[in-house]
């Protein structure tokens, strides 16, 4: 094998044997050493390249924008565009599907349709986006900003069902709902009740709301494909770009930063999307304060579409830099010919020129046609390292995918805490968890100097810890105290179907439809005030405060609430959740999320190094391609059905077409789901990564970079 020399006039003077018998502008063989030597042309076309490595617009290429186009200022705008798109669809997005949900009736089902179109999107775009961008002579960073515009055209559709309903959002209705008693009735039966009709209870408007708000759906959906048609680019020509124009040495860790920054992305959407669900939805024309509302109610709608109009912006900025690189960074050329390759070996050398000189005598040079699509498909999928990398990537996504969108709602109804603190939370695993476990793993690669073989191994190995620690999601609380759904209005444990009427509230009234919970002195929550048989509502600065309540009797305690402070029988505030298991159970996630994000950046430098150079950015498509539709798609589809089987009150809106939110979680069933999720795609996960390093076959001879070292 030859030894490339460390100048490109040295290559072109003594090329390989080998390449004798291919014309040199078109050989493309196994060896890279030889291949990149055959890439070297005149000096005429070395002046040419430098002019085509200027950073600019068009004509507008001045001398003092070039010291911007170096590898490191390209990672830095790419590293804020990967951090937009989690920013965007792991974070805003996220953190604000319960607040979703329960602004237009939604279920999880849906949500979990909606969340499910960014990676249909991705899944459609992936194969033109880097089978046409990963062409010689391609600009892959005019495909990435083209791609920040689309997403940021996405995040503007996707806040506008907010401005497009019928009226504003009503947390309660505009009469005290409280108990009214019927003069006529002595004896009360809870199966005797009068219901008032919907439009009546409700008041004007609602029943055209509901019916009016199914169609968000599908508007949330199209916004999504506009994400994953934007984010296409970022994750497979982004990274190859990376690759292609820093030392092999060097490019894990380029690409370690690259990904964590994407990972540090979510952690400042579910930072700031947590801390703008603080403030009231409607807050341009209502005045929650006159509705008696605050953050800790739980009818409160934060601002969750304000979020994506900053992000908006972001992407369009971010874009315009971005569009100014080269295709090839200067000096990148000089860098591939330093390269060897690691690819998994199928053919022999001579094998290879061969099938390259027949290919290149077919076309013309550099160029694909559509018609080797298939032929470059099926040279991928039987490489046995590669396929296993896609499946390990698919029950790795999967899992990722799943807890990113519904792990804060899980923390949120399992622990009892608000929507922000949930986001809270989320960002603080988020922030070190992921992101340095991203940064740690390709910093580990590059300071072991790892091969190949090393890097799966190292991924087999992280994957196992992560799978231990998936019990983490055994961590529960008990269910919440909910009269006539978790305890009897006696506050007797019970199960079985909600029953909301008892002989407290029978005469009230109380219609299913006007869920406006409080909680009792007693430590209990009540489907309304009607329910809690309350027959006085007195309005306290932002507090509601109910009186002769007949459902609410002293039990010789009080809880540590306000109800008991305020010398009321119930207020409009979320009882205090008497389980402390929150601290554990964030411990144990921090863990089980180091050592899952430990392994990404290694499996992808795997992927990178397990292919031929020029298959790297079509192999990423593929491998996402895979990733997508076995794990990323269904990922949401399955938490979200799973989920909704773990409701146990359903709130009951005035059209029944349209659906209805989750009110109550059973605990128990919930976290036993997620747990066994986790558990069999970590399984699954160490099973591929197996059996990637067992039939992983190195090549023959370690080839030797043009330093004079050994590569290892």
């Amino acid at each position: 094998m030859a030894t490339v020399a460390p100048n490109a006039d040295a290559s072109a003077a003594a090329p390989a044997p080998v390449e004798s018998n291919v014309k040199p502008k078109c050989a493309n063989v196994n060896n890279n050493n030889s291949a990149r030597s055959s890439r070297l042309g005149s000096a005429d076309q070395d002046t040419d390249t430098l002019v085509d490595q200027r950073f600019g617009w068009c004509n507008f290429q001045p001398q003092w924008l070039q010291r911007f186009c170096t590898a490191k200022w390209a990672l830095f705008w790419l590293c804020w565009g990967g951090a937009l798109q989690g920013l965007i669809v792991n974070g805003l997005i996220n953190v604000s599907i319960s607040t979703i949900e329960r602004r237009f009736g939604l279920r999880s089902r849906q949500m979990g349709l909606v969340a499910s179109g960014y990676d249909l999107a991705s899944f459609a775009c992936l194969v033109p986006v880097t089978y046409y961008g990963g062409r010689k002579g391609a600009s892959k960073p005019r495909f990435i900003a083209i791609g920040l515009m689309v997403m940021g055209l996405g995040s503007l559709i996707f806040l506008l069902p907010n401005f497009l309903v019928a009226s504003p959002y009503r947390a309660t209705i505009a009469e005290a709902n409280v108990c009214e008693l019927e003069s006529s009735s002595h004896n009360a039966n809870p199966n005797q009740t009068k219901q008032f009709p919907c439009d009546l209870n409700a008041g004007n408007g609602e029943r055209e709301e509901y019916d009016s708000l199914t169609w968000t759906v599908w508007l949330f959906f199209g916004a999504q494909l506009l994400h994953g048609a934007g984010a296409a680019p970022l994750f497979t020509l982004g990274v190859t770009y990376i690759d292609e124009n820093v030392s092999k040495k060097m490019s894990s860790v380029y690409l370690g930063i690259y990904y964590t920054m994407a990972t540090v992305g979510p952690a400042i959407g579910y930072v700031l999307g947590g801390q703008l669900l603080l403030i009231y939805t409607d807050w341009l024309t209502v005045d929650p304060v006159q509705l008696s509302l605050t953050s800790d109610s739980k009818v409160w709608i934060g601002a969750w579409w304000l979020g994506f109009i900053f992000a908006a912006g972001m992407c369009l900025l971010i874009a315009i830099p971005i569009f100014g690189y080269p295709k090839t960074l200067p000096g990148a050329d000089k860098l591939q010919l330093e390269k060897v390759s690691e690819a998994h070996a199928t053919k022999t050398v001579a094998e290879q020129i061969e099938l390259e000189a027949s290919e290149g005598s077919e076309g013309s040079c550099g160029h694909r046609r559509l018609g080797q699509l298939p032929q470059a498909v099926l040279s991928l999928l039987k490489n046995p390292t590669f396929f296993f990398l896609n499946l390990a990537g698919a029950t790795e996504g999967l899992v990722i995918a799943g807890f990113a969108a519904f792990l804060p709602k899980q923390i949120e109804n399992q622990f009892s805490i608000s929507p922000m603190l949930s986001a809270l939370v989320m960002g603080l695993i988020t922030v070190p968890a992921g992101g340095g476990g991203t940064f740690l793993g390709g910093y580990l690669v590059k300071k072991w100097n790892l091969a190949c073989s090393g890097i799966i191994k190292m991924c087999l190995v992280a994957t196992t810890v992560a799978a231990f620690f998936t019990f983490c999601f055994l961590v529960s609380c008990p269910n919440p105290k909910f009269a006539g759904v978790t305890t009897s209005y006696n506050l007797e444990s019970r199960s079985g179907p909600p029953e909301l009427l008892s002989n407290c509230n029978a005469n009230c009234g109380c219609s299913h439809s006007n869920y406006d919970p409080i909680c009792g002195i007693n430590g209990v929550m009540y489907y309304s005030p009607c329910h809690a048989g309350c027959g006085q509502e007195e309005h306290v600065e932002s507090l509601k405060r109910y009186h002769n309540c007949s459902c609410i009797e002293s039990v010789g305690w009080v809880d540590d609430g306000v109800a008991a402070a305020l010398h009321a029988d119930a207020t409009n505030l979320k009882c205090d959740s008497t389980c402390h298991s929150l601290p554990y159970f964030v411990g144990l996630c921090f863990v089980l999320m180091i050592f899952t994000f430990l392994a990404t950046m290694p499996a992808l430098s795997a992927t990178l190094r397990c292919v031929q150079d020029e298959q790297r950015s079509f192999a990423l498509g593929l491998q996402w391609i895979k990733v997508r539709l076995l794990g990323t798609i269904p990922a949401p589809l399955i938490f979200g059905a799973l989920i909704d089987e773990s409701c146990i009150l359903w709130h009951e809106p005035c059209d029944e077409q349209a659906g209805g939110a989750c009110l109550v979680y059973d605990n128990f069933y919930i976290s036993r789901y997620m747990w066994l999720l986790a558990l069999i795609c970590k399984l699954g996960s160490v099973i591929f990564f197996l059996c990637a390093w067992l039939f992983y076959v190195p090549p023959s001879k370690q080839p030797v970079s043009a330093n004079g070292k050994q590569d290892i």
